[in-house]
């Protein structure tokens, strides 16, 4: 781990100050001042030897330059009567379903909000082809994979920011991601601009990327899905309001395209559906390694490790045992349940990265099972299929949280707190599994029996958990709204929107299988 690298503060003298009308001559000392302040800054990083570490620094010298540029140059700034301009900053385009679904209900809400006469909107992607289609009104930037500079040049153009990935302030997947979010709403803060965590999530952060969201994030306003979330900001000094994951109210495609897919792969029509969706469970987090990065190049090493750039899972005999124990025990239970019931089991990858451990699962199955990846399919396709599913057992989060309004009986094997939390909010925390549980074969052939002998009373606690999810969504709905005519009184919104309206007029239109839900349960 590279040493700690303290940025320096930059804060404009009295002299300064009372000249900030003078124009050009003030802009000048301004960019003396800063560019000092990011060699020094750059001085200490270059002597960093964790370039996550680098990464990090380098976003706290663009947030200090961002609010020296500000002093001069506050870049856009709302105006009654215009297009309010709202980047949401993410990790779109790598066909990861669940983070996509999310983002585009994340994307309707704030659209049928704020209308789109009043909503000029934009979102980062790392591949505009893997996004096409989504979004619908929102203009697509291609994010670099050396992101700081487009950070500080893009925020300074926009009127705030809303950071959307689910994973936010954690370094359990990678810092980079993190790093993203909190710079663009750090950059946001220094700009005075709406800087908002939409649906976030905390978690263990290392030291340096505690240190940036510390500092740098405390004016920012961040809405959490769970409680835990909230307990982790608070302690950095990081203001949090309650709220919930946002995929609760996409609508896919009709069922009839999953069920086509399915009866592609040889489904009859009748038999209980058994989707398991493994993923790579140990390969976390992606860390930057220029070593390994040059070797890649130079003659081809690591190539199954490669994440991005210089980017690398984590790698070594560890984690392929772990991986080889996790797989062969979702195997072994699904082939213990195959065998005494009359079944039709597939496997789905809801991100392009699970491909791996879909393949490797079907070897250790012992015979070839339909595959159903998202590098294959869209969001729309990939829904669509896992709700035409009676049972689930899911290593990926979303795989349960989109399968739930279709009512699909599921249980999880989690490698972090996310599928926890979602089974003790259901009631049914004996539904989770753990990654590296013992036993794991003989504990996946107890659930699938239990989602299908217990079937109808799980969905009906499924169904109470959606339209709970569902209201406290629209409550986001109504924090954001409050928050941003506190920023900006002058917005004219609907009369009905806000902290004294009803959390129900907050959500995007829903689907008729949504409002049947919410009927049912009421």
């Amino acid at each position: 781990m590279g040493r700690d690298i303290e940025v320096p503060e930059v804060v404009l003298d009295d002299e300064e100050a009372e000249a900030s009308s003078t124009g050009e001559g003030l802009f000048a000392r301004l960019r003396r001042r800063a560019r000092s302040t990011v060699d020094r800054a750059l001085d200490q990083v270059t002597e960093a030897t964790d370039p996550d570490v680098l990464l990090l620094q380098s976003m706290a010298a663009l947030i200090e330059l961002a609010a020296t540029r500000y002093a001069v140059d506050p870049g856009a700034q709302y105006k009654p009567g215009e297009p309010l301009k709202l980047l949401f900053a993410g990790y779109s385009g790598t066909r990861n379903t669940g983070a996509d679904v999310r983002v585009e209900e994340m994307v309707r809400q704030i659209r049928f909000l704020l209308g789109d006469e009043l909503a000029e909107l934009s979102i980062t992607t790392i591949d505009p082809e893997l996004t096409r289609g989504y979004f619908r009104t929102v203009t697509q930037l291609h994010l670099p994979q050396i992101f700081p500079r487009f950070v500080f040049d893009t925020v300074h153009e926009v009127h705030g920011v809303i950071a959307c990935e689910g994973s936010m302030f954690k370094s359990k997947f990678a810092n980079a991601l993190s790093a993203l979010m909190a710079g663009a709403l750090g950059v946001a803060v220094a700009e005075n601009k709406v800087a908002v965590a939409y649906g976030g999530e905390a978690g263990d952060m290392d030291p340096a990327l505690q240190r940036l969201v510390r500092r740098y994030c405390r004016d920012a306003f961040v809405i959490c899905r769970n409680e835990n979330s909230r307990r982790v900001l608070g302690e950095l000094g990081v203001p949090t309001e309650s709220g919930t994951d946002t995929a609760w109210t996409f609508t896919p495609h009709p069922r009839e395209v999953g069920e086509g897919l399915l009866r592609e792969a040889g489904w009859d029509g009748e038999q209980e559906v058994v989707a398991i969706c493994p993923i790579n469970a140990f390969w976390w987090p992606v860390k930057p390694d220029v070593a390994k990065g040059v070797a890649r190049w130079a003659t081809g090493a690591y190539a199954a490790d490669h994440y991005s750039s210089v980017y690398f899972h984590k790698s070594g005999d560890e984690v392929d045992e772990a991986q080889a124990r996790y797989i062969q025990g979702l195997a072994d239970g699904l082939r213990r349940y195959v065998a005494d019931h009359d079944c039709f089991p597939v496997l789905v990858g809801m991100e392009k990265l699970d491909r791996r451990a879909c393949e490797q699962l079907a070897r250790d199955f012992g015979r070839p099972l339909p595959m159903f990846v998202s590098d294959d399919h869209d969001m729309f396709t990939m829904v669509s299929l896992i709700r035409c599913a009676d049972l689930m057992v899911s290593s990926r989060y979303h795989a349960i949280v989109c399968s739930m309004p279709g009512l699909v009986a599921s249980a999880g094997v989690t490698m972090d707190e996310r599928i926890k939390n979602l089974m003790d909010d259901r009631g049914t925390p004996e539904l989770c599994l753990r990654v590296d549980q013992a036993a794991l074969g003989r504990a996946v052939h107890k659930t699938l029996v239990r989602l299908h002998d217990d079937r109808a009373a799980l969905r009906d606690g499924i169904a109470r958990t959606v339209v709970a999810n569902l209201e406290r969504m629209g409550r986001m709905g109504q924090v954001f709204v409050d928050h941003l005519l506190q920023r900006h009184p002058e917005l004219p919104l609907r009369p009905e929107l806000g902290l004294h309206g009803d959390p129900w007029d907050h959500l995007p239109p829903l689907n008729d299988e949504l409002t049947e839900l919410i009927a049912s349960v009421a």
